[in-house]
């Protein structure tokens, strides 16, 4: 365990970092299941701007990588582009 005060915050910090990184990084791969499960175009149109914006908040924050996030928002609007 850390003995000096700085490590202690330090791993109060990264504790804090972890849980805010990992909740946002579920709701963003929930965001896209739903997305894709979506077979009405409106509303595959309506969600992919929210989509995009939580996939490269992510890639921005180092969350995820910049070419995981570039492929699925490809993925995610070929999906959105091929329905009727």
């Amino acid at each position: 365990m850390a003995n000096h005060k700085s490590s202690l915050k330090r791993v109060r910090q990264t504790e804090t970092r972890n849980e805010r990184n990992r909740y946002q990084h579920k709701t963003t791969r929930n965001a896209v299941r739903d997305l894709r499960a979506t077979t009405d175009k409106k509303a595959a149109e309506k969600l992919l701007p929210e989509v995009t914006g939580m996939l490269d908040k992510l890639a921005k924050r180092s969350i995820i990588h910049k070419n995981k996030a570039a492929n699925l928002k490809s993925s995610v609007k070929r999906h959105v582009n091929g329905l009727k």
